[in-house]
């Protein structure tokens, strides 16, 4: 049996893409499972993005992911959501995306279906888990259930950056150094994929 989880980002600087290949590749560990990365549309003005560089290089990093439509939601088996923290919620792109879901709300398309979430900020306590705990509030009205990361997971009590019960997460540093996805962090997103795809697997075979 063959299931899609669709593994919905948004990047500015790579750091939620860096996430979202590891959230991948745990998602690859389940059998018949088969992740579909997607990010959704950019908002900021092309203009402004070229005077940027380190935007342009992640853009560049990203150029083969497709962009994602609402198709992509509607056939997926299960969702994982990645975004990097703005004041403690989601970032505008990822809001402007999920704010077009009307139409799959009134279907009850997405009901039933596992969703994750993972996240990166600036600092340790620059709202990744504020993040997590807000964007369920969207899933949870288009009536989907919540997968987190449960404490028996080593990493989580180990983890001295990123990582948090309510989802996967990643502390960048600044700017001008950012700091690559730790071990304990890159586990943690392995993981939360793949518990993800376990439970959307459970749950359309009804095993």
């Amino acid at each position: 049996m063959e299931i899609k989880i669709l593994v919905l980002y948004y990047s500015m600087y790579g750091n939620v893409f860096q996430m979202a290949q590891q959230v991948a590749a745990g998602i690859k560990q389940v059998q018949g499972a088969q992740p579909v990365l997607r990010k959704v549309p950019e908002l900021i003005p092309e203009s402004i993005i070229q005077k940027k560089p380190d935007i342009v290089r992640a853009q560049q990093l990203q150029k083969d992911v497709p962009v994602a439509t609402l198709d992509d939601l509607k056939e997926c088996d299960g969702l994982l959501i990645g975004t990097p923290t703005r004041f403690g919620n989601m970032c505008s792109q990822m809001r402007n995306f999920l704010d077009q879901t009307g139409s799959l709300w009134l279907q009850g398309a997405l009901i039933g279906k596992p969703a994750g979430i993972f996240t990166s900020s600036v600092s340790l306590h620059g709202g990744q888990e504020s993040t997590c705990l807000s964007t369920m509030l969207t899933l949870l009205h288009h009536g989907m259930i919540i997968v987190g990361i449960p404490s028996s997971t080593q990493e989580l009590m180990k983890t001295s950056t990123g990582g948090t019960p309510y989802g996967a997460s990643h502390v960048v540093g600044m700017q001008e150094n950012f700091k690559p996805l730790s071990e304990e962090e890159k586990s943690l997103c392995i993981f939360l994929g793949k518990r993800v795809a376990e439970v959307a697997k459970k749950l359309k075979c009804n095993c």
